[in-house]
């Protein structure tokens, strides 16, 4: 089976907690845990409804502030 890097896989919201986002990638089914580093802004369902198809940035190529 032929590895997908992270950035080209598109991933389907899985669980939602306040601290957390668990994604299944859609291609290769790798199943990812996303931790939020600003617990001030909680995720939410209504942010990341389970079942929502989502792709993640990679920060290294996107511009700076």
């Amino acid at each position: 089976m032929e590895e997908t890097p992270i950035f080209e896989d598109r991933y389907r919201v899985v669980a939602v907690e306040e601290q957390s986002l668990t994604l299944r990638a859609e291609r290769s089914g790798d199943v990812l845990k996303i931790v939020n580093a600003d617990p001030q802004n909680p995720f939410t369902e209504q942010d990341y409804p389970p079942g929502k198809l989502i792709a993640l940035n990679d920060p290294s190529v996107e511009p700076g502030n």
